[in-house]
């Protein structure tokens, strides 16, 4: 009886007009007397009802696998979708009508219109998705439509099957630049935090009770002592990236312009660290919210499709997590901050961050340039970058149109002379940053 009520309730525009048609006759047959009129309405009346309930006793056992190729991708990339509908009853299937439901981002998802499908027999359909935004997307359920030879009724019925899509932002391939006039940093930093599963193998003298099998015959001849190998297990490199997502820092709120950008410049960065041996962590208003090393890359790109800025007024959970890093081997690493609006005691707090040593990055976005800003953002750009090159930062400025991939050799180039030569030569080598990356990365 419920399968009745359903498929009343999905009559088609055709089915509802015969079925008022149906009425109108049989009131003017009981006005008129005409019982002729009356077989005629009841006839017309009938005939959706009877419809409805042949739609309603359809029985149709269907298996539905779908596949997306990649689960992953970018914004602005194409996903397939490739579906297999198959008949696992004893009868055939009438004509269908199948939707794929899927995101407003990915294009609304697609409708097929599919003959009868005999019993055991498969159907292969596939269509293609363009991901416009990043975000987290669910495809399905798909709802097969059935309906009578006549068109006068309709039912739906889905599949539960799920499946959900990953769209991370648009990433740009910095160029694999190693920073200038940081060969002695480098030196000294692998002996602490080198890369994970290589051992650094060095000599030294034999002293009594070493393992006899550790000699290093070929140093000991050639200087004449005996030499053992010492090995060292180092940690892996560390680096942190620092992403503001309060909302009052970014003009226009979420899928502002300005805060995607950041969030891409974030992904940029980070996979260009975990290129080059480093263990990346993501630092946001929540504090760190994932890490990342060798091929591991996916929770950073799971994590950066679903960021957006967050209601609250400070990065106290970020900044403290920066300076007490989780874990010995992330102590003193490399950071990088990417911040919108960046007033003066965020500034003041950010000072103290940058490791003895250690190189540290600021991308500052100049808000003033992507639409509407506090008349104090252009002041508090000015302030923020003289303070933190001062403080030994490389800093840059990205305004509206500006390339990361083009900017960054010399990006990586003041980080490399400022964990060298220390602040004072830092303050100098980043004075003209914000002349130097402007509108279209300079």
């Amino acid at each position: 009886m419920r399968d009745f009520v359903a498929a009343l309730r999905g009559l088609t525009i055709r089915g509802r007009s015969f079925l008022a048609a149906g009425a109108a006759c049989a009131v003017s047959a009981l006005v008129l007397g005409e019982q002729d009129l009356l077989r005629i309405g009841l006839l017309i009346a009938g005939l959706p009802v009877l419809a409805a309930a042949v739609v309603s006793r359809t029985r149709y056992r269907l298996s539905c696998t779908r596949r997306l190729e990649p689960r992953r991708v970018t914004a602005g990339d194409r996903v397939s979708v490739r579906i297999q509908l198959e008949n696992v009853s004893r009868s055939p299937s009438s004509v269908l009508l199948v939707e794929d439901t899927a995101g407003a981002g990915l294009g609304g998802g697609a409708r097929f219109v599919l003959d009868r499908i005999e019993p055991g027999g498969r159907r292969d359909l596939s269509y293609a998705l363009r991901a416009t935004a990043r975000g987290r997307y669910q495809i399905g359920p798909m709802a097969i439509r059935i309906g009578d030879p006549f068109g006068l009724c309709e039912v739906s019925r889905s599949f539960r099957s799920l499946d959900e899509l990953i769209v991370a932002p648009a990433i740009e391939r910095l160029p694999a630049t190693r920073p200038r006039g940081s060969a002695s940093l480098n030196a000294d930093q692998r002996r602490v935090s080198g890369l994970v599963g290589v051992d650094e193998t060095t000599t030294r003298p034999y002293r009594s009770g070493d393992d006899l099998r550790k000699v290093h015959w070929k140093t000991t001849a050639r200087s004449g002592e005996l030499m053992v190998r010492r090995e060292e297990h180092p940690q892996t490199s560390a680096a942190s990236i620092l992403l503001d997502t309060r909302a009052l820092a970014w003009p226009g709120g979420p899928g502002a312009d300005a805060f995607e950008w950041a969030v891409s410049a974030v992904g940029a960065v980070g996979l260009h660290l975990v290129r080059g041996g480093y263990k990346v962590r993501l630092v946001t208003d929540r504090g760190p919210v994932t890490s990342i090393a060798g091929t591991t890359v996916g929770g950073l790109l799971d994590e950066l499709s679903v960021l957006l800025p967050a209601d609250v007024p400070s990065l106290q959970p970020a900044l403290t997590a920066l300076r007490r890093p989780a874990g010995g081997g992330d102590a003193g690493g490399m950071v990088v901050a990417v911040l919108g609006r960046a007033e003066a005691g965020l500034t003041s707090a950010l000072i103290g961050l940058r490791g003895s040593g250690a190189p540290a990055v600021a991308i500052l976005v100049d808000i003033t340039t992507w639409g509407d800003a506090p008349p104090s953002a252009a002041t508090d750009l000015a302030a923020a970058r003289t303070a933190l090159a001062r403080a030994g930062w490389a800093v840059v400025i990205a305004q509206q149109g500006t390339s990361l991939a083009t900017v960054w050799p010399r990006v990586a180039a003041m980080a490399g002379r400022a964990g060298a030569a220390g602040p004072a030569a830092a303050a100098r080598a980043t004075a003209g940053a914000g002349a130097e990356f402007g509108r279209g990365g300079g």
